[in-house]
């Protein structure tokens, strides 16, 4: 997910935010909780962040190199 596309969808309960990031390759969802009264866009790199985490978890290691 160098510079794929990311989807966010908000949600409001109460005093609390619930923001979804979805990676638009993979379908990757990640949920995060947050005040209502944090900014757009403090939501919007936390939900990234732990989508990022997610997808490099998920991600293969490096092959590594076999010496015969």
């Amino acid at each position: 997910m160098a510079d794929g596309e990311v989807f966010f969808e908000f949600v409001q309960l109460g005093g609390q935010m619930r923001v979804a990031a979805i990676d638009a390759t993979t379908g990757t969802e990640v949920i995060v909780i947050t005040p209502a009264a944090a900014t757009r866009t403090q939501m919007q790199q936390l939900a990234l962040g732990k989508l990022r985490k997610r997808l490099a978890a998920a991600s293969p290691p490096p092959p590594t190199q076999r010496l015969f």
